[in-house]
């Protein structure tokens, strides 16, 4: 099957980054699908949000609600059979030896990605588009803009597809994704990432902040609370 530039598939968590790109998606192609990921997440609570964040993104607009398509949910478990990570197990969160947070799963979105791609050749889809940010993030290799520019080359190749890896966030902060959420959904997207959208490493539902729920201390909620202060701060 060949592959439409003018559609895309969207790695959706259920967090406020990747909402975030599912708007931009829709704001952009006129097909857009989903695709989400059980890796054995310790807030898999974020899976649990998926449906009520994509219900509430398509009825924002009438474009949006003609152009999301099917979603597509994934076991990649294999992620946390191979080792202990922070996000896949009961373990602190902190700096490990190699330098990295525990949070790091080694591999995740070069698989998450691999997976994207071969379920966007099989449906025609042209661009795989993610929420990973190199600018205010935790450190992970996998989120830097040089490995996805690798990963789409190999891609490519490996497919034998012109498949494109966009990744709308990649070189602003939280704040900047916050006001990027208002540009295109106005305080209704904004409302929708406050209320239905998962980041909290914990996977905390239980405490409420002005930008959401989460447990307020893990790097996530940090990352996603600095922002939105900066960016009402900016209004």
């Amino acid at each position: 099957m060949s592959q439409d530039a003018q559609t895309a598939l969207v790695l959706l968590s259920g967090g406020q980054d990747s909402a975030t790109c599912l708007a931009w998606a829709l704001d952009r192609y006129p097909h857009v699908e989903t695709i989400g990921f059980d890796y054995g997440q310790r807030h898999r609570v974020e899976l649990e949000c998926r449906d009520e964040v994509r219900r509430g993104i398509r009825n924002m607009h009438p474009h949006w609600h003609s152009a999301l398509g099917p979603d597509h949910l994934l076991d990649a478990t294999v992620l946390k059979a191979l080792g202990e990570t922070a996000m896949t197990h009961e373990v602190a969160i902190e700096t490990t030896a190699a330098g990295l947070p525990s949070t790091f799963v080694p591999g995740r979105n070069l698989l998450f990605f691999t997976l994207a791609g071969a379920v966007a050749v099989r449906r025609g889809l042209g661009s795989l588009i993610g929420g990973m940010c190199e600018t205010d993030y935790s450190g992970y290799p996998d989120c830097r803009a040089d490995t996805l520019e690798a990963q789409e080359r190999a891609l490519c190749l490996g497919l034998d597809a012109p498949l494109r890896i966009l990744a709308p966030l990649m070189s602003i902060d939280k704040a900047g994704t916050w006001a990027m959420a208002h540009r295109l959904g106005g305080h209704a997207l904004v409302d929708l990432i406050i209320e239905e959208t998962h980041t909290c490493y914990l996977g905390d539902r239980h405490l409420r902040h002005e930008w959401g729920y989460g447990c307020g201390a893990c790097p996530a909620c940090e990352l996603r609370g600095g922002g939105w202060v900066r960016w009402q701060a900016s209004l």
